[in-house]
């Protein structure tokens, strides 16, 4: 599929594009839209540090691996709101992601971020894309992302094929961190992220989730934070399967490999619960 591409001159703003999701509660179709947006954004300061804090990086002078993930959420939501976009975004279930950090993220000011979507799936309980984000700067491809999305109720011909990480490596528990009852509100008021299900017990259940459950992103960003000393800064790519909702509040435990240009990882929660699997590799 080749991708229409269309340059945003401005970061979309977030309250009209939340008001259209809101709207949109239909499948409209069962094939994606060759769209996808290009739009030059640049690094907030006060932004970045209100992210470190709220995900537990320090400041090393690079960008933490996860943050372009903030940088792109404007020109995302663009994207899954476009009227060419078949499926609902509010109900998207967000099943992994994969990183790579293709160069040092240091003295990063000023980037052009790309979105769009494809490899249309089909699964168990529904059908599944790759939502694709890329950040170039003056000397190009400097990051990339997929997140594989899950959109329930929609009818694909084809068998479901799922990837299952197993790690063969040793284990052993490197952090402990609280996941308070506020870290959803946190995490959206830097993230810009407001899905109903991350904010509070009541919108959550609208959802038909008996309580807030963190977001995502936020356990992969406190993952790799307390990891910092385990990972490469650049040539690495990391990849994670979300398993079962951290419900909030809740404790958690990470286990991890030793450092090394490889390693995989575990965020547990009590019971033996696997809330995310992961791993890193250096970028084939």
């Amino acid at each position: 599929m080749t991708t229409d591409w269309h340059t945003l001159h401005s970061e979309p703003g977030l309250q009209t594009l939340y008001v259209k999701a809101a709207t949109r509660r239909k499948i409209t179709g069962t094939t994606l839209p060759d769209l996808g947006y290009h739009c030059w954004v640049n690094v907030d300061p006060k932004r970045l540090e209100a992210y470190r804090k709220v995900c537990g990086f320090a400041d090393n002078g690079l960008l933490p691996p996860t943050y372009p993930h903030i940088l792109a959420f404007a020109s995302q939501m663009q994207l899954l709101t476009a009227k060419a976009f078949p499926f609902p975004l509010l109900g998207l279930i967000h099943l992994s992601n994969r990183i790579r950090v293709l160069r040092p993220m240091g003295g990063v000011h000023r980037v052009r971020v790309s979105v769009n979507v494809q490899n249309l799936q089909p699964h168990a309980k529904g059908a599944t894309f790759d939502l694709v984000t890329t950040l170039d700067d003056q000397l190009g491809v400097l990051w990339e992302a997929e997140s594989q999305m899950l959109c329930r109720g929609v009818k694909l011909e084809g068998e479901p094929v799922e990837e299952a990480f197993a790690s063969t490596l040793s284990l052993t528990e490197v952090a402990h961190w609280k996941a308070p009852a506020d870290i959803g509100r946190r995490y959206a008021k830097v993230s810009g992220d407001y899905n109903p299900i991350h904010l509070s017990a009541i919108s959550a259940k609208l959802f038909g989730f008996p309580s807030a459950i963190a977001h995502g992103l936020w356990n992969k960003a406190r993952t790799l934070a307390a990891l910092s000393d385990h990972l490469p800064t650049a040539n690495v790519e990391i990849a994670v399967q979300f398993r079962k909702p951290v419900r909030l509040p809740s404790e958690v435990t990470l286990m991890s490999s030793a450092a090394g240009a490889s390693g995989d990882f575990q965020l547990m929660g009590a019971g033996e619960i696997e809330h995310m699997a992961g791993q890193w590799r250096p970028v084939a």
